[in-house]
């Protein structure tokens, strides 16, 4: 039905949706947790505050479970390129992602202030410092990662975790951690009222002005200073996947000309751009869902630009160029491949169907009457 080249294209897409999915509704969780010590100035407001996200949390954290299963089954190569690595980075995101179900779950267990207010901290550093990292990431993906394959395709990494925190890429983390916060912030409106509301209003007001600015900054650092590796010769998209059997510049005609090369790409920043512009536009007012939709639409834009903008390259190597690992040669085989799109077709669809029903039913304003008639179930 597909062939090899079609499967490997396939798998490109079914990747990004799965990693906009958890950009997206992750996103908004990560920021929620951000702005809770921030936005809520008592334990009931921050009680409002957690049950936004109450009920969602743990299923939007799926997504990213189900990211690194596909990487691990489609990608291979990728997978054990980063997850080896980048090992010290991956387990600090690890460990950040443990302070969330200890907190939503023990935080109301116990009336002390004191205890409360830890846990606050600890759902703190658990919504701040993932996007922060995941910022970092893409950052490193942009500028291309330190290692290289032997002739054995085994990946040896020739950086270091304090490498990975060059100023590009710390400029990432924050725009990451902005973006998420931002998201967070529209979401909060959406599903709060009274203070809480308009707290989070105060804070979309002056926090979408500066993401774009920095947005604009890394884009204009990124076509200015950060070349694009271009390959030169490489087998035909449908041969066995041997990331060694290419040619690749170390610099090529830049991020621009790749581009203006593919203009249809261009739509992807348009969307980013216009999308968080959207937002902040019709965050500042009583449009709420229009802004969350509005944010949903300006992630999804700058995941796309990343996106095309690296394609066909998966991982870059900035020491090794000819190792960079791209979707034509760092898959499955193609009977992999052939399975788990099956598996994919018949399961994602119920999972986005039952997400759907989830949001609905539990869709509507939290507000400390609402805490009360169910204070020993809600966190």
């Amino acid at each position: 039905m597909f062939d090899y080249e079609s499967m490997r294209l396939i798998w490109w897409l079914f990747i990004g949706i799965v990693a906009i999915a958890f950009a997206v509704t992750e996103g908004f969780d990560f920021g929620v947790c951000t702005l809770l010590p921030l936005v809520g100035k008592t334990d009931g407001e921050r009680r409002i505050i957690i049950n936004t996200v109450g009920a969602t949390w743990e299923g939007n954290q799926v997504w990213l479970i189900l990211l690194g299963g596909a990487i691990f089954a489609v990608w291979p190569a990728v997978y054990a390129t980063l997850f080896s690595g980048l090992y010290a980075a991956m387990l600090l995101v690890l460990f950040a992602l443990f302070f969330r179900p200890a907190g939503f779950d023990y935080r109301s267990k116990l009336e002390d202030p004191r205890w409360r207010n830890a846990w606050d901290w600890c759902l703190f550093l658990g919504g701040t410092l993932p996007p922060v990292l995941f910022g970092v990431l893409v950052g490193n993906l942009i500028l291309g990662l330190p290692f290289h394959l032997d002739q054995d395709l085994r990946a040896f990494y020739d950086g270091s975790f304090w490498g990975l925190l060059n100023p590009f890429a710390l400029l990432c983390g924050v725009i990451g951690l902005l973006l998420t916060t931002l998201h967070g912030a529209l979401f909060l409106k959406c599903r709060s009222q009274g203070v809480v509301y308009q707290r989070t209003t105060a804070t979309v007001q002056w926090l979408a002005p500066v993401l774009l600015v920095l947005l604009i900054v890394a884009v204009l650092w990124t076509l200015s200073a950060i070349g694009r590796p271009e390959i030169t010769q490489m087998p035909a998209a449908d041969a066995p996947s041997n990331p060694m059997n290419k040619t690749v510049l170390a610099t090529g005609a830049g991020w621009m000309a790749h581009f203006l090369a593919h203009p249809w790409m261009l739509i992807a920043p348009v969307l980013g751009f216009i999308g968080l512009a959207l937002a902040w536009l019709f965050g500042k007012g009583d449009n709420r869902v229009t802004a969350l939709l509005c944010s949903s639409l300006g992630i999804t834009g700058l995941l796309l630009t990343v996106g095309f903008g690296l394609f066909p390259f998966l991982l870059i190597s900035s020491t090794d160029p000819r190792s960079s690992l791209t979707l034509w040669d760092a898959s499955s085989s193609y009977t992999s491949l052939l399975w788990v799109f099956w598996i994919t077709v018949v399961f994602l669809p119920i999972v986005l169907l039952y997400t759907r029903w989830v949001y609905k039913i539990i869709w509507g304003n939290v507000t400390e009457q609402t805490i009360l008639q169910d204070t020993h179930t809600l966190y």
